[in-house]
């Protein structure tokens, strides 16, 4: 709705949902400690437009307006795609998006194909669209057996059915990036399947998805329940605007910092929003709470560890010196602690050492994952063309989870329906795709994160009369374009942070775009290939528009603001803070050109004579030799006072 120009006059207030809702009771959650009843409480009211106490059903699209207002058809888009994940509904019939609804999405399995492969002889085990058994998926207790396999836990690919667009964090915690080949091919020459109709490109998983762990634990990797809490999937009984605003974690809840344990951290430590927090330890707890009593409870050692909002952990606990998470699947790991890493100078290299410990303002200033998220998805440029004309429609999955039948099914229910559909279609595309080292920005709680491409809106819009009232149209958010860009977690951890380099010598990460925005221009002109003489005449009369203009994209589309401070498109949508890196942040950060620094000399006898050995110096050698004229810089300044 923000990048379709829709949410204007509302800005970062929350007001659209799935339904009619009002929270009758109150801010106090209904669930969790006291603390964390404390602290939401304040968390409320210090962002009433991400916490709203009531929201209006999405409204439905007056065909007849779309001549006048074109970006009303994302209302259209809101409705046939975006909404299609919320669990009030069924999956999509298509290969690996089938599931059930409510509490049945996470908690029953179904597999990819949609086929059942249980002992009921009533069921059509050749007819999509089944659940794969007839079994329960929860916690480390309840197992389910398939065949001759038997698993506890709820496996990533059930989260997947859902996570697989957006933010897309689902598939890139199984190392998956959605790319148009559907190479290599197969044993008869054909493509991949389509799965949640993409193909796919192995990028690399997250470390914590990877069945090789660290010396000392097991084999197998997490499951997403062992770090995403009750209330994360659940809620607490307000009402959340954001999954920001939802989610009660933070990576130094397990792994705490270089200077204080997890249990030595304040509550709110991770989600400041740049004001100060107590510095009271939050401690540990020796009890589960009463809605925590049906999982299965663990002998805590020496008590549970709590999250960054006061509530503990059902599966982590303290034991000693370390730190232990019981996977749902029924595998503990060890955690790596990192006051216990500097205590012991246990780091893996040099570059760890300084990014964690010897500059302390990233632990402060950073999320983890602005470091350690090895790739983000970046899907540049979101095409999209809705049509009206000769009565086209498609499934409106609001109107579906809106229309409950006695038996409280909706119509998507019914298999080879998809339920009910509303006007319009939709098609998209990209501009292109990429998967390196993300764009750096500030994320909805002030600290420094991973950005990727939100929603780059770029429309055309058919009327109900065939007549083209948008085209290749962009629309402007309260921040500017809506060609967004979201602060992202993006689920891809890896061991080995990004280098200092990726950073600090790399446009793109500071929001200038890919190799300082001087790629990809000329959108705004499109283009026509054809003879043309050396002054840029087209020869032939019969010829066509190569590349149709975006006549407002005047940049590269990675490139979010210019080197003269000018923010160039939208920032996320939800949080005042979101935004790219400030400026006196972008200065400080920036270190290009630093080699200058010594080889404008390497002409000068005088100077580099003194400094020159035979052969190449390694980048060891370099930073000793830096390292040694910092020395000898500082104590000629010393020498001086």
């Amino acid at each position: 709705m923000w990048s379709w120009a829709l949410h204007n006059e509302h800005k970062h207030k929350v007001v659209w949902g799935n339904y009619d809702l009002k929270d009758t009771d109150g801010p106090v959650p209904a669930i969790g400690t006291d603390a964390y009843k404390q602290y939401m409480q304040a968390y409320v009211k210090s962002n009433p437009d991400q916490m709203p106490t009531e929201m209006k059903q999405i409204p439905d699209v007056d065909v007849n307006e779309i001549s006048k207002h074109p970006n009303l058809a994302g209302i259209t888009y809101s409705r046939q795609q975006c909404q299609r994940c919320h669990v009030g509904v069924t999956g999509r019939e298509k290969r690996g998006d089938y599931r059930g609804t409510g509490c049945s999405s996470c908690h029953v399995p179904y597999g990819n194909e949609g086929l059942y492969e249980g002992n009921d002889p009533t069921i059509n085990k050749e007819q999509p669209g089944k659940l794969l058994v007839h079994r329960m998926q929860a916690g480390r207790k309840s197992k389910v057996k398939v065949g001759n396999v038997e698993y506890s836990g709820i496996p990533t690919e059930s989260c997947n059915s859902c996570h697989n667009r957006g933010k897309r964090i689902g598939v890139s915690y199984q190392g998956i990036m959605e790319f148009p080949y559907g190479s290599p091919y197969n044993k008869t020459g054909g493509k991949q399947p389509k799965l949640h109709t993409k193909t796919y490109q192995f990028i690399k998983d997250d470390l914590h998805h990877q069945q090789a762990s660290r010396p000392g634990n097991p084999q197998g990797g997490m499951l997403c329940q062992d770090c995403h809490t009750s209330i994360d999937m659940h809620g607490d009984g307000n009402l959340f605007g954001t999954t920001l605003a939802q989610v009660e974690i933070e990576c130094s809840d397990c792994h705490g910092t270089p200077n204080k344990f997890a249990w030595d951290l304040p509550i709110g430590y991770g989600e400041e929003f740049q004001k100060p927090i107590s510095d009271q330890a939050r401690g540990l707890a020796d009890k589960l709470p009463d809605y925590m009593a049906c999982g299965p409870i663990r002998d805590a050692k020496d008590d549970y560890l709590l999250t960054a909002r006061g509530n503990p952990f059902g599966n982590v606990i303290k034991d000693g010196k370390e730190v232990i998470v019981h996977s749902a699947s029924g595998l503990d790991f060890k955690v790596p602690v990192l006051k216990q890493t500097k205590t012991d100078d246990t780091w893996k290299d040099i570059n760890s050492k300084v990014a964690r410990s010897r500059v302390a303002n990233h632990m402060e200033t950073l999320e983890c994952y602005a470091c350690h998220a090895d790739w983000a998805p970046q899907c540049y440029g979101c095409h999209i063309t809705v049509d009206y004309s000769k009565g086209k429609t498609d499934v409106d999955w609001i109107k579906n989870a809106n229309s409950r039948e006695a038996d409280g099914l909706t119509a998507a229910n019914a298999l080879g329906t998809n339920g009910f559909t509303g006007p319009g279609k939709v098609s998209e595309t990209r501009s292109y795709l990429r998967w390196e080292t993300p764009i750096l920005g500030i994320n909805g709680e002030g600290r420094v994160s991973p950005m990727m491409p939100g929603c780059q809106v770029i429309t055309t819009v058919i009327d109900k009369d065939g007549k083209t009232v948008a085209h290749n149209e962009t629309w402007m958010s309260p921040e500017g374009k809506g060609l967004d860009h979201a602060a992202v977690q993006p689920h891809t951890a890896g061991r080995q942070a990004r280098s200092c380099e990726s950073c600090h010598n790399s446009p793109k990460a500071l929001g200038y775009g890919i190799e300082d925005g001087r790629f990809l221009k000329g959108y705004d002109k499109g283009f026509v290939v054809d003879l043309e003489t050396a002054t840029g005449q087209t020869i032939p009369t019969n010829t066509k528009i190569q590349s149709p203009a975006i006549p407002s994209l005047d940049h590269d589309l990675s490139q979010i603001v210019s080197r003269d401070g000018k923010q160039l498109v939208s920032i996320g949508s939800h949080w005042p803070l979101t935004g790219p890196i400030p400026a006196e942040m972008r200065e400080k950060m920036e270190r290009t050109g630093l080699c200058m620094g010594c080889h404008q000399e390497m002409t000068n006898e005088e100077v580099w004579s003194k400094v020159d050995q035979p052969g190449w110096a390694t980048n060891e050698a370099h930073r000793k030799v830096m390292n040694e004229a910092l020395k000898a810089y500082a104590n000629s300044k010393a020498m001086k006072k």
